[in-house]
């Protein structure tokens, strides 16, 4: 039987890619380079490389501080010619070998998102009766044992020894770069790089499956896992189960993000808060966002004092950050802010507050004062400098926009 490995240097597979990726929310410079590399052929070299047997380049060790911690996030990557080709393979195994997940993972899987987990739990009979269990797996990437998880990799690609023969000697490779040279590292199945969503998949799989044949409302995106049940005593049971499987497998839960949750309190997954009939974004996601908000002020506040560049220059600066991150793609990256939250949650509360702080950032910007003569900066000049409310565009959202109008459509009870 042929490699999934053969279908990497295919054409037609290519293309298949570069329509999926489009189709997503995709800037025009990612579009343009995925285009410009399917046309120069630029995965050949790579396929012949993987072909001859020959040694893959090492992945770079990079660490990103987390914002607002002393802790670093430890991320890997692939020169970009190699990322790509990882990226169409994941592409193809994702597809492939979906059948092995449970129906409660929601991560990395097509057709499936976090939007759709947080829609079937709300859809599950009985939920708003039911007591949560929410958890969190400490640095989940960065810490699977390769060696527990080479033997469900090659069980799952049995029918493709090559494959497997090829994605092991990536994951038993004991060297990393960090720029200056090759250095050994417990990488994992290593954050950053394309085919860890599939083995963060793949690595739990036992542990979605149980939730499933005992028919316990559950769902798992990558490191984060929720579970519902009729009271504190049976959730308690199932953290248990939960914490032993982990710790049988080489990990554990981060205590600071383990929670458990009445019927009346509410539950919060993915970023999302919800209350009986009401979904909203999540007060920790809230609290987050602002903070970064109010960095990035205090930071180009002290950029235009140092420089004697105008107050509005400031301004638009953080407008254009904000409306990038929240409103607009980042490149390589389908999952924007508003594509995450605008056609799940039903309300504009959290919207609104993050509106008002925004604006009193751009205020603070524009005339250099914390004080109420920021007010003296009008509505409309902060529209004139480009920004874009967060209120506004969620209305405006394709999803809502179109339930808006059927909702003023039906006649009056």
């Amino acid at each position: 039987m042929p490699s999934l490995l053969d279908r990497l240097s295919r054409e037609e597979c290519w293309e298949a890619f570069y329509e999926y990726k489009t189709s997503l929310d995709c800037p025009g410079s990612a579009e343009r380079e995925l285009r410009g590399f399917i046309n120069g052929r630029g995965y050949m070299p790579v396929c012949e490389a993987i072909y001859r047997h020959e040694p893959f380049p090492l992945p770079k060790r990079t660490e990103i501080s987390k914002l607002g911690k002393a802790k670093k996030r430890v991320v890997y990557t692939y020169p970009p010619a190699e990322n790509t080709v990882l990226k169409l393979l994941t592409y193809l195994m994702l597809r492939k070998y979906d059948g092995l997940f449970a129906g409660g993972l929601y991560s990395f899987r097509p057709g499936r998102s976090a939007k759709d987990a947080v829609r079937r739990l709300r859809g599950t009979d009985g939920i708003a009766g039911m007591y949560s269990y929410k958890a969190d797996i400490s640095n989940y990437f960065n810490s699977v044992p390769v060696p527990l998880l080479l033997p469900k990799l090659e069980e799952a690609l049995g029918d493709d020894g090559e494959l497997f023969a090829f994605l092991s000697s990536l994951l038993e490779e004991p060297f990393v770069t960090d720029g200056s040279g090759p250095v050994r590292d417990e990488k994992g199945i290593m954050a950053g790089t394309p085919l860890s969503s599939f083995y963060a998949n793949l690595y739990l799989e036992e542990l979605d499956r149980h939730f499933e044949e005992i028919n316990v409302p559950y769902a798992r995106y990558s490191d984060d896992i929720i579970l519902f049940a009729p009271s504190r005593e049976e959730t308690e049971r199932h953290a248990e189960h939960i914490r032993a499987f982990l710790a049988d497998r080489g990990l554990t839960l981060n205590p600071e993000k383990e929670f458990f949750s009445a019927p009346e309190e509410g539950w919060t997954f993915l970023g999302f808060r919800c209350v009986g009939d009401t979904v909203d974004i999540a007060p920790a996601t809230v609290t987050k966002l602002k903070k970064k908000m109010r960095r990035k002020a205090r930071a180009l506040s002290r950029w235009s004092d140092r420089n004697g560049v105008e107050k509005e220059r400031a301004a638009k600066a953080f407008i254009r950050i904000f409306n990038r991150k929240l409103l607009e793609s980042p490149a390589d990256n389908e999952l924007t802010w508003s594509y995450w939250f605008f056609s799940v949650i039903n309300t504009p509360d959290s919207l609104r507050e993050i509106d008002r702080y925004a604006q009193d950032c751009i205020r603070f910007l524009v005339s250099g004062r914390r004080t109420k003569a920021r007010y003296n900066v009008r509505y409309a000049e902060l529209k004139e400098l480009g920004y874009r409310s967060l209120v506004h565009e969620y209305y405006a959202y394709p999803e809502n926009k179109e339930a808006a109008e059927e909702k003023k459509d039906d006649p009056a009870p």
